[in-house]
This record gives structure tokens, sequence and C-alpha cells, in this order.
């Protein structure tokens, strides 16, 4: 288990709190925070009453429509979104254990909210030979789950990848002209 986790009480929490505190303008039914967290719906309806009775969610609607949503006038809001925002990383070797399962990544390259853009185009770029999508999809959503943020992502063939970056392909301009980081270089760019 993660500290934090173990400060917040449970990895349970420390999901439902980042999905939340990530996505402050959304209301999610239970149902969504168990998707997008990969939560049994016992831990997040357990998660999601604390919470409520913390003040820290508030809750419109009853039973199967309710929707949950951060309060805007909790006390300590704001620190504790500062706190969660700073701390909240994912290790680059469970990133590239993640998305090995996919197939044979040959670059493996992090930009947008990896290394703190706000509005990228792109947040991950794989690029592999036999990557098989849904793999790729199911380890960009585990990704997910534990960051509580959608994460936006493009993989290509390496054929494909070089035809791109020959032609100066806007997308592939938008990742390698800002901050990036290279966690898998097998093309050698």
């Amino acid at each position: 288990m993660e500290p934090l986790a173990k400060i917040f009480g449970s990895p349970a929490r420390l999901k439902t709190l980042r999905l939340f505190l990530f996505n402050q303008n959304v209301g999610f039914s239970a149902a969504d925070v168990a998707t997008r967290t990969k939560l049994s719906p016992t831990a997040v309806r357990r998660e999601l009453a604390d919470l409520t009775a913390a003040s820290l969610l508030r809750k419109k609607g009853e039973r199967a429509q309710a929707r949950f949503q951060i309060n805007p006038r909790f006390e300590h809001l704001d620190a504790l979104d500062t706190f969660v925002r700073e701390t909240t990383s994912v290790r680059p070797q469970d990133i590239v254990a993640a998305l090995r399962r996919a197939g044979t990544p040959r670059l493996i390259v992090l930009s947008g909210l990896f290394v703190g853009i706000i509005e990228p185009q792109v947040d991950l770029l794989v690029v592999g030979d036999n990557l098989d999508e849904r793999p790729l999809a199911s380890a960009i959503h585990s990704l997910e789950a534990e960051l509580g943020r959608e994460i936006r992502y493009a993989s290509f063939t390496t054929t494909d990848f070089r035809y791109r970056l020959g032609v100066y392909d806007r997308l592939l301009r938008d990742v390698f002209d800002y901050p990036h980081r290279v966690l898998v270089d097998k093309i050698g760019l």
C-alpha cells in the first residue's frame, strides 16, 4: 500500500478522493465511480458515504439517480486539492510494465499531465509493433484509475510513427516541441 493510502485509510479512499478532486465540476453516480476507480460497488458506497458525511462531497438525487460532486464550500478543499495534486504520480516503471502487457513498445513518451502541462493534445504516446488495442486500452484504464484522471493517449506502429515524424505531424510536434519525458526509446530518436 502506498504511503498516501495509509494516511487516508485505504487505497479505495485515495482513488475516490483523486477522482473527485481532479474532476471537481463533474457529478458522478456510484456506478460511474466504481467504473472509473475500478473498485467494488460495496467499497464505493462506503467511501461515498464517508466522504459525504465529512462534507467533502455533496449528494444530489436519491438512490440510483444520486450523483456526487465535490462540495466547493468544504473548508479545507484548497489545501487538500493542492496536497493530492502535488503528491499524485505513477512510477515510470509501473507505466512501462502496464504497457508491456499490450505488446512490444518501442517508444513510450510522457507529456501533458505527466509533466505538468494542463491542456495537452496527448498525455501518453506509445509506439510499437504488434500492439493489441484492447489490452492497451485496459492498461490505460488501470493507470486512469490510479491517477483519478482521464489519460489522452495515442498509439502508432513504428512505420506509421516514422512517417508522421518525417512529415512533421502536428500531434507529434505537440508532444516533442513541449516538455516531455521519454521512458522507452528503442527507435533511436
